[in-house]
C-alpha cells in the first residue's frame, strides 16, 4: 500500500524534462525587430501576422530558425563545416528552448533547364529503379534512364602490377546514359534566325550588322571587317561557302588584326556565348527585344522534347514508357502506379506511391514530373518543398512555413490548413507567417508585430487567440473579419482583347474577350490555367506592361534608390548643384569608401566560423569618402539622403532648393504602392516577399503601356494592405489603363469590374472557361466553385 502510494505521488511531480514546453526569446533585435521577448508554446500552430515590413520574418526565420540552424550545424566537426554555409548568431540576448528547425520557404527552385519535378522530389529515381527492373526490352542500369548522365565509351591500355611484374593490358568501358544527345537532356535546342544578325543586300562596310553593340568602326566591328577573312565591300548574299563559314561558325582562332593579337570567332558563337548565355531577365531592354527576336526555341527533334535517347523511350512497362509516365499528370501517374503488382520491387512501389500520393493530397496533383522546377511559382515550389516532409517520422520539430497559401484558390485553403494541422498533431511545433483570415483563425496562438512597417514596427502588439485578437484593437485584429462588398456600378469596357483557339500547357482551344478600360480578374483553381492563359496569349508588345511573380534581384548593395532608377537623378541634382561630376554621388563608383569600398562595412571572413561585419571606422557606415559629403543639395548631404523615408524624400524633392520633377515621380509610385516607410538606402536583401513585389510594381508603373498584366499582387500584403492596393488599382483604370489581374483574394475579385473563371479542377480537368461576366452575377449563379465562396465572403 505504501510502495503504491509512493509511486502515486512521484507520478504527480511532474518531470523535470517536461518543464521545456516553450520557446523563449528574449531582446532580440534583427533587423527592424525592437528588443522584442516572446514565448512561444511547442507542439502548438502558431501563426505571426502583422502589416508586411512589420518584423515578421525577422522574427520567425532570421531569429528562431536561423539560430537552430546556426546551433545543429555546430555539432559537426571544424572540417564538415568548412563545407557548410557559414550563418552569423542572430541579434538576440536569449534563445531558449529551440528544436531542429526544418524551414519551408517560397524561395522559388532553381531555374537550371535540366532541373524538373520529379528530380527536385526524387520521384525520378525511383522511376528509375523501377524501369531498369521491369522495362521490356531490358536496357541497363537506372542511369540509362536518366536525362542527365550521357552515353561514354571509352578504350585503352592500362598498366596493372601482378607478382611483382608490371604487365600491360587493354581495357574497355561504356557507361550507358539516357541523355539525348542533340539536345543534351534539355529537351529543346535554340535555333538563331541570322536575318536578325545581318542585312545580306549590304556588305560589312556599308553596316550589314544589326546587333546591338556592333556599330560600325568599334572593336566588335572592325574584328570581322579588318580579320582578312572575308572581303568587306562585297555583299555578304555574295560570299562563297568558306567565306560564309568562316563569318558565321569559325571557332576561336588566334589571328593578328589591325597589328593587334587577337582572338577571332565566327559570328554565331560570339553572339551565343555574349548574349544567349546570360540571364534575359537581367539583360537591357533593348539588347532583351533583340535575343527574343533573334533565337527561337523548339522542341528537340530527336526526342520530341522528352529530353531522353530512343533507348530509354524503347523500354516499356505495360505499354507505357518512362518518357510516357513522366508526362502524364501526377494525379493519372499515381492510379498507374497504383495497378502495378510485381511483388520483387513492393517496397519500391510502396515508397513511389506514396511519393505521388502526396502530390494528390496536397493539391500539386496536375503537374507532371517533366515540368521544369524553375516554371514552378512560388506557392507552388513551396508545396514541392512540403512532400517530402509530409510522410515524415520526425516528432517535436519545429517547421517554419512563409505564407504557405500563396498561388491557393480559397477552394485549396481548407486542405493546406489540413496538412499543418496534422504536422502539428504528431508533436511538432508549427509556425506560420500568413496574412489568410482563414489560417490565422486554426491557430492555436497567434503573435500579432507592429503597429507599422519598417521603423514603425518592430513591437509584439498582441499575443494570445484568435478571440482575443478580434478584441485587441491592433490593425489585423480590426481587419480580421473586413469583408470587400460587391460594387453597385462596374465600368463599361472600351474595347476587347480577343484570345481564340488557345492552347497553351492546359488550355483546351479557349476563345475569351478579355475586356479592356476595365479591372478584370482572371480567377480559378491552383493549374486551372490562369497563367497560361494571360502569359501565353497576351502578346508582350509595347503597350503591355507584365509584372510576374519572378523575384527581384539584388545584392547587398542594391537598394531601393538603386533598383527604381532613383539614384540617378538624384545624383545629377547633386552634380549640377555643386558642379561636380554626378559619379561622386555613387558609392558603387568614384564617390565609394576606399577603405570599406563603399559597402558600409568591412566583413572578416572566419573560414569555417561564421564572418563577422564591422562598420567601416572611416566613413562610419556612410559608404562615402570624407570630400564627398561636403556637397549639399538643400542642405542634405548624399549619406542623410540616402537615410530618408520615401515619404520624408518625396517632400524633400517636391518643392525648395532641392526641387527634381525625375526624383518625384518615382518617388509618388514608391508611395503609391504603400512603400512610404522604407529609407531609399536600405538593402533590398532586408525587405520583405510582400516588399519586393510592390517595389517591382512601382518601377514597372512608370512604363509606357495601355494594359497591366498583374500576377498576385495581394502576395505578402496584409489585409489592411489589400485596400490599399484596390485603390490603386481604381487609380490606374481610371487613367485610362485596362488591369488585368491572376487573382485568388476575394477581396480584388469583389472589387472587379469583370471576372473569367478558369476550371473546372486542375490540370486536364481544367482549362476551360466555366464563367466570364461580373462579380454579382457569379455571386448569384453559384455555378462554380469560385462563385460559392465569393457568395460566401461577400455574405449572400
Amino acid at each position: 500500500m505504501s510502495k503504491a502510494t509512493r509511486t502515486d505521488t512521484q507520478s504527480s511531480v511532474p518531470h523535470v524534462a517536461d518543464s521545456h514546453d516553450l520557446i523563449r526569446v528574449h531582446g532580440a533585435r534583427e533587423n527592424n525587430l525592437k528588443d522584442v521577448s516572446i514565448e512561444i508554446p511547442k507542439r502548438r500552430l502558431t501563426v505571426f501576422t502583422g502589416v508586411s515590413g512589420s518584423g515578421k520574418s525577422s522574427l520567425v526565420f532570421d531569429t528562431i530558425a536561423a539560430e537552430s540552424q546556426r546551433l545543429i550545424n555546430e555539432t559537426y566537426s571544424a572540417f564538415v563545416q568548412g563545407f557548410m554555409p557559414t550563418l552569423a548568431r542572430p541579434e538576440v540576448d536569449v534563445l531558449d528552448g529551440l528544436t531542429t528547425a526544418i524551414i519551408v520557404d517560397q524561395q522559388r527552385m532553381g531555374a537550371d533547364p535540366r532541373s524538373t519535378v520529379g528530380t527536385a522530389t526524387d520521384a525520378n529515381a525511383m522511376l528509375r529503379i523501377l524501369f531498369s527492373r521491369l522495362g521490356k526490352p531490358h536496357i541497363g542500369s537506372p542511369k540509362a534512364f536518366s536525362f542527365n548522365v550521357a552515353s561514354i565509351s571509352g578504350a585503352g591500355a592500362v598498366t596493372v602490377e601482378r607478382a611483382g611484374q608490371k604487365v600491360k593490358e587493354r581495357r574497355s568501358f561504356s557507361i550507358t546514359g539516357g541523355m539525348c544527345p542533340r539536345c543534351e537532356g534539355r529537351g529543346a535546342v535554340t535555333d538563331i534566325d541570322l536575318t536578325q544578325l545581318y542585312d545580306d543586300s549590304k556588305s560589312l562596310n556599308e553596316g550589314a550588322l544589326t546587333i546591338p553593340g556592333y556599330k560600325s568602326g568599334g572593336w566588335n566591328y572592325r574584328l570581322y571587317t579588318e580579320s582578312g577573312l572575308v572581303d568587306p565591300d562585297k555583299p555578304i548574299r555574295k560570299y562563297t561557302k568558306k567565306e560564309l563559314h568562316s563569318f558565321l561558325y569559325l571557332e576561336a582562332t588566334r589571328m593578328k588584326i589591325a597589328g593587334i593579337n587577337m582572338t577571332y570567332e565566327g559570328l554565331v558563337p560570339r553572339v551565343q556565348k555574349s548574349m544567349l548565355a546570360k540571364d534575359k531577365e537581367s539583360m537591357q531592354p533593348h539588347i532583351r527585344a533583340f535575343v527574343e527576336r533573334a533565337v527561337t526555341f523548339m522542341d528537340c527533334p530527336d526526342c520530341d522534347g522528352t529530353r531522353l535517347t530512343e533507348a530509354a523511350r524503347s523500354s516499356k512497362i505495360n505499354g507505357i514508357s518512362i518518357a510516357d509516365a513522366c508526362a502524364m499528370q501526377i494525379s493519372d501517374l499515381a492510379e498507374w502506379v497504383r495497378g502495378l503488382g510485381e511483388p520483387s520491387v513492393a517496397p519500391l512501389l510502396a515508397s513511389l506511391r506514396e511519393s505521388l500520393e502526396s502530390f494528390v493530397e496536397i493539391g500539386l496533383g496536375y503537374l507532371s514530373l517533366d515540368r521544369p522546377s524553375g516554371t514552378l511559382s512560388g506557392g507552388e515550389a513551396q508545396r514541392v518543398k512540403m512532400i517530402r516532409h509530409l510522410g515524415s517520422s520526425l516528432t517535436d520539430t519545429t517547421y517554419v512555413f512563409d505564407e504557405p497559401t500563396v498561388g491557393l484558390h480559397p477552394h485549396d485553403i481548407q486542405r493546406m490548413n489540413d496538412l499543418l494541422l496534422r504536422l502539428r498533431d504528431k508533436g511538432n511545433t508549427v509556425l506560420v507567417v500568413e496574412h489568410k483570415p482563414e489560417v490565422i483563425a486554426i491557430a492555436d496562438h497567434i503573435v500579432d508585430l507592429g503597429p507599422g512597417a519598417g521603423t514603425a514596427g518592430g513591437t509584439v502588439c498582441f499575443e494570445g487567440s484568435v478571440a482575443g485578437l478580434r478584441t485587441a484593437g491592433t490593425i489585423t485584429g480590426r481587419h480580421f473579419d473586413d469583408r470587400a462588398s460587391l460594387k453597385e456600378q462596374v465600368r463599361k469596357p472600351t474595347g476587347a482583347l480577343e484570345i481564340r483557339g488557345a492552347t497553351t500547357h492546359n488550355l483546351q482551344g479557349v476563345d475569351v474577350d478579355v475586356p479592356l478600360g476595365v479591372l478584370c480578374v482572371v480567377t480559378g483553381v491552383a493549374g486551372s490555367g490562369k497563367s497560361s492563359l494571360i502569359h501565353g496569349s497576351v502578346p508582350a508588345s509595347e503597350g503591355v506592361v507584365s509584372v510576374d511573380q519572378t523575384p527581384i534581384r539584388g545584392s547587398r548593395r542594391s537598394n531601393p534608390a538603386t533598383y527604381t532608377g532613383l539614384l540617378e537623378p538624384i545624383r545629377k541634382a547633386f552634380a549640377s548643384a555643386n558642379g561636380v561630376k554626378p559619379a561622386l554621388f555613387s558609392a558603387n563608383s568614384e564617390g565609394a569608401c576606399p577603405t570599406c569600398n563603399g559597402a558600409g562595412v568591412i566583413y572578416t571572413d572566419l573560414a569555417m566560423m561564421a564572418g563577422v561585419a564591422t562598420t567601416c571606422e572611416d566613413c562610419e557606415g556612410k559608404r562615402y569618402q570624407a570630400s564627398v559629403l561636403e556637397y549639399h543639395l538643400g542642405g542634405r548631404d548624399i549619406s542623410e539622403v540616402l537615410a530618408m523615408s520615401v515619404s520624408e524624400a518625396e517632400e524633400f524633392f517636391g518643392a525648395g532648393e532641392a526641387h527634381t520633377p525625375a526624383a518625384h515621380r518615382i518617388l509618388d509610385r514608391l508611395a503609391d504602392v504603400g512603400l512610404g516607410y522604407l529609407t531609399l538606402g536600405q538593402p533590398l536583401t532586408t525587405l520583405s516577399g510582400g516588399e519586393r513585389q510592390r517595389l517591382k510594381l512601382a518601377t514597372h508603373m512608370a512604363d509606357k503601356g495601355g494594359v497591366y498584366v498583374l500576377d498576385e499582387p495581394t502576395t505578402g500584403l496584409h489585409l489592411a494592405d489589400v485596400e490599399q492596393l484596390l485603390g490603386l488599382l481604381d487609380r490606374l483604370v481610371d487613367s485610362g489603363k485596362s488591369v488585368i489581374v491572376i487573382e485568388h483574394h476575394q477581396a480584388v475579385m469583389a472589387h472587379a469590374d469583370w471576372i473569367i473563371d478558369l476550371g473546372p479542377g486542375a490540370g486536364h480537368d481544367g482549362g476551360r472557361i466555366v464563367f466570364e461576366g461580373t462579380p454579382a452575377d457569379l455571386v448569384t449563379a453559384r455555378s462554380t466553385v469560385t462563385g460559392e465562396h465569393l457568395a460566401a465572403y461577400v455574405g449572400s
